[in-house]
């Protein structure tokens, strides 16, 4: 069986939908709510990657899921969660919190600070059958175990101390010092979704900037490296 070229596509950041209100300002890689782009309707499970600044005091107030599995990636600040199932929690920067809403859930998200903005990432994925029952998870990984590396935050068997998710996806974090490249090999028969956080990095010649995605298919060994500092998130997608 011969293997798939490698190739990938920039989805500009600038190019994203854009909702801003008086207490949050949020940036849409794919559609969601009123910004609708038939190209971007998800890639492969990914259905969501919402970037969120919430002013402090304020949030998203109680509202309900079902059949999706929810990542939240804090970036800056904290978030309080409350939700159905009575877990109450502060979500800060380093920590991996899933919530798969299955059958149905509750929740709110509230910025934890009265003084400081919260600076967020907040990801959908379909998962991988309806009808689970609802559940949350969340693991904080110390900056030692991301910095210049890696880090497994979600899998489907929860291996290497990550969340578990519903999907055939692993997630991965990364903190990038200048000068610095990591790696990764992609399978043949996978895909993957780059997301840029924070900061420049370089992908394979091309410059990418705080929210620009890369959309990944095919086997390749990929190479990712920073001018000056970076934080990313990487996907390996069934």
């Amino acid at each position: 069986m011969s293997k798939t070229a490698h190739t990938h596509l920039v989805h500009d950041r600038q190019t994203r939908g854009h909702t801003q209100i008086n207490w949050l300002d949020s940036y849409h890689t794919f559609s969601f709510g009123e910004f609708y782009d038939a190209n971007r309707l998800g890639f492969r499970a990914l259905r969501v990657i919402n970037e969120d600044r919430v002013l402090p005091s304020a949030g998203f107030a109680t509202h309900s899921h079902r059949d999706m599995e929810i990542v939240t990636y804090v970036l800056e600040g904290a978030l309080q969660h409350q939700d159905s199932l009575r877990n109450g929690a502060i979500i800060r920067p380093g920590d991996a919190q899933i919530m798969s809403a299955g059958t149905g859930i509750t929740h709110s998200e509230l910025n934890a600070s009265a003084s400081e903005p919260v600076h967020f990432l907040q990801i959908w994925l379909l998962p991988d059958r309806q009808g689970l029952q609802p559940g949350y998870e969340q693991k904080h990984f110390p900056l030692e175990q991301r910095q210049n590396q890696l880090c497994l935050m979600a899998d489907p068997q929860g291996r290497a101390g990550a969340v578990t998710i519903h999907q055939d996806t692993q997630i991965y974090a990364a903190v990038l010092t200048a000068g610095e490249q990591i790696t990764y090999p992609l399978a043949g028969d996978r895909y993957g979704w780059l997301q840029v956080a924070r900061g420049r990095v370089l992908f394979h010649g091309e410059s990418l900037q705080a929210g620009d995605g890369v959309q990944l298919s095919g086997g390749k060994m990929l190479t990712i490296e920073t001018p000056d500092q970076a934080e990313v998130l990487l996907f390996d997608l069934a």
